[in-house]
């Protein structure tokens, strides 16, 4: 099967958010602020505080989910080249830990400030529930055995989060907030100063369990897409439905287990994956059964170079180039338009670094 360039120009969508996008809407949404609709949308490019969803909570599920997806393709293609299973495990863990490490170069390792170094990061909740989640499906063959899986996570977790409450938490403290939430008291008792923040971590050890479905039904979309006996049509229907089904799902889930990030909750998981699903649904109609692609040109060459993108934003590669190119016209616009053209020339900056590399076909991978 041919590589199906809509995972490719969906992971890109979900990329340019972080590369500047969300900055760009919220800076267009403050040239409006008498506008409701505009204020709506600004609202969309932050994070919740602590439960509800925004579009900026989708971000970070949607990539480990596209990395699901991507999974019962390359476990087809090692298999046709005569791999091992051996050697397939082997690989699915070097890569998990690859992004754990990684993860820790993001969050600071070359300073060599070992003593609060933070541990645990966005890459490497993608590298344990994404290797954990390969593992899974390698070894259980049943797709209805795989949802039953994913099942028991998102209810086992809700059940330990709902009826165990933190040693240390305050009388009266609600069973899912910081102070009376299990899973950050596991984040500050275990990580300590290695945490994200002292009451907890939004990446942290035992919320990494939930993630681990979120993978799981990434790569049951990925079968899915995979099945040749379904027509393209058929599969975007089928996609679009589960994402509706999952939505409403982790709508009704969230009145007894809030739709939480920084918790992961299973309602949060549902939830997202219905998202997820609806737009993986819509990038694989209109460009691998329709086969309208062009447009989606502008976001493959970001999501062929997703990770290359999210480090050299780190470690700040392309600022100086940003700033030598741009800030001649940027001091030409009016005071108000300012922050907008700033965003845009950073998004152009970060894609004209990856269309060379796409031309030059340097993508890197883990």
């Amino acid at each position: 099967m041919k590589r199906l360039e809509s995972l490719d120009a969906l992971r890109g969508f979900d990329m340019i958010f972080i590369m500047g996008g969300a900055s760009l809407v919220a800076a267009l949404a403050a040239l409006f602020p008498d506008s409701p609709i505009w204020n709506f949308i600004g609202d969309q490019m932050n994070h919740a505080q602590w439960a509800g969803l925004k579009h900026h909570d989708t971000i970070f599920p949607l990539f480990l989910f596209i990395a699901g997806v991507t999974w019962p393709f390359s476990l087809q293609n090692q298999l046709d080249k005569g791999k091992t299973l051996g050697q397939i495990h082997l690989k699915v863990v070097r890569r998990g830990l690859m992004l754990v490490f990684l993860g820790l170069l993001y969050n600071g390792l070359l300073n060599l400030h070992l003593d609060t170094l933070r541990f645990c990061s966005v890459l490497s909740r993608i590298g344990l529930g994404w290797m954990f989640g390969a593992l899974i499906y390698t070894a259980v063959k049943s797709n209805k055995a795989r949802l039953a899986i994913v099942a028991g996570i998102l209810v086992g977790y809700w059940l330990v989060m709902a009826f165990v409450p933190a040693p240390d938490a305050p009388a009266g403290a609600d069973i899912f907030s910081k102070e009376g939430s299990i899973a950050c008291w596991i984040d500050k008792t275990i990580l300590g100063a290695h945490s994200y923040r002292p009451e907890y971590d939004p990446e942290g050890l035992f919320s990494t369990i939930p993630a681990i479905a979120t993978a799981l039904l990434g790569m049951l979309a990925g079968e899915l897409i995979r099945n040749e006996k379904l027509s393209g049509n058929r599969k975007s229907l089928l996609l679009l439905l589960a994402g509706i089904g999952m939505a409403i799902l982790g709508w009704l889930w969230n009145f007894v287990f809030p739709i939480n990030k920084a918790l992961w909750s299973s309602s949060f998981v549902c939830a997202v994956a219905g998202y997820s699903l609806i737009m993986l649904s819509a990038f694989y109609y209109i460009i691998d059964v329709r086969g309208w692609r062009k447009w989606a040109k502008f976001f493959v060459v970001i999501g062929l170079n997703s990770i290359t993108i999210y480090m050299a934003q780190r470690f700040n590669l392309l600022d100086g180039i940003q700033h030598r190119v741009f800030d001649g016209c940027i001091n030409l616009v009016p005071d108000e338009f300012r922050r907008v053209a700033e965003e845009t020339s950073w998004i152009a900056t970060c894609w004209i670094f990856l269309y060379i590399l796409y031309r030059k076909r340097i993508f890197l991978k883990v």
